[in-house]
């Protein structure tokens, strides 16, 4: 069991924290985009609504609860980044060079974004899930491979949040980038990128 627990916690961890998973790696980019080492409760509360999104429908579809169409949900990942960007774009106007440490309490953490980051987790979820059932093949109650899995995602994800934060430290106080030039280059960037992912797919 521990074997097996092992195993599917890795390739949820690489599956994740792979050049290969560009198009997670740039929609977790442009989510936190807009924010700062200071700023990590509020990254806290953003990811943790991703993955109660990805979460849920990982298990649904990896369980066989609902159906999808894989290719619908190719499409719709580049949209996520797409939107999430617009909005970063829309914010840029707001952002400062001076980063502003957080003073609300963290009742007050959750908002909108929380819920379009949820959302769009749905949708990241079931990417995960096709690949997690290529994976298992007839296999048709993975309960422990499916938590193992999702395990290891949240830790390539973690690592990933932790990595994006860091250089946007180094960049903003190192190398002193405005934070609005930050959000705008990232963003920019990013939604490029999407567009590419859409005309590809």
């Amino acid at each position: 069991m521990a074997s097996t627990f092992t195993t599917y916690l890795q390739l949820g961890f690489f599956h994740i924290f792979n050049l290969q998973a560009y198009d997670h790696l740039v929609f977790l980019l442009a989510l936190c985009a807009p924010y700062v080492l200071q700023d990590w409760r509020r990254v806290v509360a953003l990811v943790t609504s991703f993955t109660l999104g990805h979460s849920l429908t990982l298990a649904l579809a990896t369980l066989n609860v609902v159906q999808y169409s894989p290719q619908v949900i190719e499409v719709l990942i580049p949209v996520t980044i797409l939107l999430t960007c617009v909005v970063n774009l829309a914010r840029a106007g707001r952002a400062t060079s001076r980063p502003t440490p957080i003073r609300q309490s963290p009742t007050l953490i959750f908002t909108s974004a929380n819920g379009l980051a949820a959302t769009f987790g749905l949708i990241h979820g079931l990417g995960f899930s096709s690949y997690l059932r290529e994976l298992l093949g007839r296999q048709s109650r993975p309960v422990l491979e499916l938590l193992a899995f999702n395990v290891g995602v949240e830790l390539g994800q973690l690592l990933i949040v932790g990595l994006i934060l860091l250089l946007g430290a180094l960049l903003l106080r190192g190398l002193g980038v405005a934070r609005r030039d930050w959000l705008l280059v990232v963003s920019g960037a990013a939604l490029g990128i999407a567009l590419v992912l859409l005309v590809n797919r």
